[in-house]
């Protein structure tokens, strides 16, 4: 592994964490409506989910899997029907009557949104088969692979924290939490129109 081709592998890294989609919502979410300890559980989850997925594509499993059509369908229709699971949810959040905030998500959904959306996710795999196709050959060690790998958990898991951080800083986390319910309707908008998408892009074939 040099350093230059690790550079590459970081700068890919950090640009596809950085791009906004349904993960990032269902951070920011989870954060504003219940907290940080929420947010940080669900970048935690999701980075997990990548880490799966940057290991089994360094592995050879991912390509495996993006092989078989019946395979990739799957998971794609799994993705789809679970990201318009958690919109219809938000959509459907309701101010309690006497005003107060609508209970926070637990710890524990926290843990496995943020694990399925990255989990259902097949895209996850092609990116990582492009980029470690790249770099990685006959030659390159299992160690050089598996730090590779590690390097995109590492990168995904701190920008969500990072996310998860700022966005529950307490100075103004509880004048966003009084608007929670409409954050949880405009969250739950902006995740079905992504698995809209997702079913477009099954239906084309892409």
């Amino acid at each position: 592994m040099t350093l230059a081709t690790w550079l590459t592998v970081v700068t890919i890294c950090i640009l596809g964490a950085m791009s906004p989609g349904p993960s990032l919502a269902l951070v920011l979410k989870q954060t504003l409506t219940g907290g940080r300890r929420n947010g940080v559980i669900t970048a935690l989850s999701h980075g997990v989910g990548v880490g799966i997925y940057a290991f089994l594509s360094i592995l050879g499993l991912a390509a495996i899997i993006t092989a078989s059509p019946t395979a990739f369908s799957i998971l794609q229709w799994g993705g789809a029907g679970y990201l318009a699971w958690l919109g219809v949810k938000g959509l459907m959040a309701k101010r309690q009557e006497n005003e107060e905030l609508p209970d926070a998500p637990t710890t524990k959904s926290a843990a496995r949104d943020g694990f399925l959306i990255a989990f259902f996710n097949p895209k996850i795999a092609v990116f990582f088969l492009a980029l470690f196709s790249q770099v990685v050959g006959t030659d390159t060690s299992l160690l050089a692979k598996f730090g590779y790998a590690a390097t995109a958990l590492i990168i995904d898991t701190s920008w969500y924290l990072i996310v998860a951080w700022l966005f529950s800083n307490p100075r103004w986390l509880d004048a966003l939490r009084q608007r929670a319910v409409w954050f949880e309707r405009v969250f739950g908008a902006v995740l079905i129109g992504l698995a809209g998408r997702l079913v477009v892009g099954i239906l084309n074939g892409k």
